[in-house]
This record gives C-alpha cells, sequence and structure tokens, in this order.
C-alpha cells in the first residue's frame, strides 16, 4: 500500500473478530478470516434497524509499538447505546479484548509511523435474527474489524463554506446521544443536499 496517500476507505484485511448472542448469552467470540455477513432477509436489522457502532483508531509509534486512544471509552459509550437501543449490551473488558485480538492479529496492516495513516478499528453489534412484529429481536452478533486509512480530511483540516438547515439529526429526547447507524442515516439528505447547493 501507498501508506502516504491511502484514502479514507475500506480495505479487507486478514482477520475480524465475531460473537453472537442466542439463548441469554453472549458466546466465546471468535477471530475469522470470512468478511461475510449472512443474514435471513427478515433480521432485526434490516427490518427495524437495531444496531449501533464504534469508531477508533490504532496508531504505530516511532519505536514500533502498537497503541490505541482510550477503548474503555470506546467500550461504555457502546455499552450504553445497546441499552438505549434494547439490545443486550457486549461487556466492556471483553469489548477491549476483541480490540486487541483484530489488532494484533492485523499488525501487518497497521500503516507506518509517520506515514499520517492509521488503522481505523470498527466495532458494531446488529440484530440478526428474524424480527417481524416491532419488538427487540432475541439475536445479535457483535463485529470488530479494521481497515487501514488516511486522514479524513485530506491534507488538514481547512475553512469551509457552511449552510445550516432545518433537517434535524436527531429528536430531542430521542437517540442523538447514542452512536447508531439510524442516527447517521438522517444526516445524509442534509449532507448530499448541502453539497449539491456547493457548500
Amino acid at each position: 500500500l501507498d501508506w502516504k496517500n491511502l484514502a479514507f476507505g475500506y480495505v479487507t484485511t486478514d482477520y475480524r473478530y465475531v460473537s453472537n448472542f442466542k439463548d441469554g448469552k453472549w458466546d466465546d467470540g471468535v477471530l475469522t478470516t470470512d468478511p461475510a455477513v449472512n443474514i435471513n432477509e427478515c433480521a432485526g436489522i434490516l427490518q427495524y434497524c437495531q444496531e449501533v457502532f464504534e469508531g477508533l483508531k490504532a496508531y504505530e509509534h516511532a519505536d514500533g509499538s502498537i497503541v490505541t486512544f482510550r477503548p474503555d471509552l470506546n467500550a461504555e459509550r457502546m455499552f450504553g447505546s445497546a441499552l438505549r437501543m434494547e439490545m443486550p449490551p457486549f461487556p466492556k473488558d471483553r469489548f477491549i479484548d476483541a480490540v486487541e485480538q483484530v489488532v494484533k492479529a492485523n499488525a501487518a496492516w497497521v500503516p507506518p509511523y509517520g506515514t499520517g495513516a492509521t488503522l481505523y478499528i470498527r466495532p458494531f453489534m446488529f440484530a440478526s435474527s428474524n424480527v417481524i412484529g416491532v419488538k427487540p429481536a432475541q439475536e445479535y452478533q457483535f463485529r470488530v474489524f479494521v481497515t487501514p486509512v488516511g486522514p479524513y480530511f485530506k491534507g488538514g483540516v481547512k475553512p469551509i463554506s457552511i449552510c445550516v438547515s432545518d433537517f434535524d439529526r436527531a429528536a430531542p429526547r430521542g437517540t442523538g446521544f447514542i452512536k447508531a447507524g439510524l442516527n447517521y442515516a438522517m444526516s445524509l439528505h442534509a449532507n448530499v443536499t448541502a453539497h449539491a447547493n456547493g457548500f
């Protein structure tokens, strides 16, 4: 890879972590080389958007060591997000362990120190069992994958022109304080509209 010119995008790496919640408990979890997710058309994530996620990064230091930045806070936020979405929270200590396992297993994908690139870590959890009535699912899957990325803002943060819109990303007393895909989906229309108008 051309580490210094890496885009902020997805690159399939070698390993990811998967754990399933079934019969009231999380299984032991495993590292797998398979990036595919196989779910039924009636899975809760597809029907009622029961999903939460996190995003953090791993960096290589000048001495060659690899570190992440405050994964305990990501674990804490995901725990709270899951509770708000009526999902069984993935234990915080296991969240950190899963992140460590995936980063270690993909150490060759951590961009070299000084390139400006990082290893992006995406833990996420979704409703995997079938649900057709509006209610929480019975089964869930927790996953962690990683991908090497360049800076989110190529060339650094620069002054930009913005517009203020009347679109609501999250309603008061809604889910705006949690990290769930539904909140980000609500921002897409405003973002595309702003870009189309030159902002």
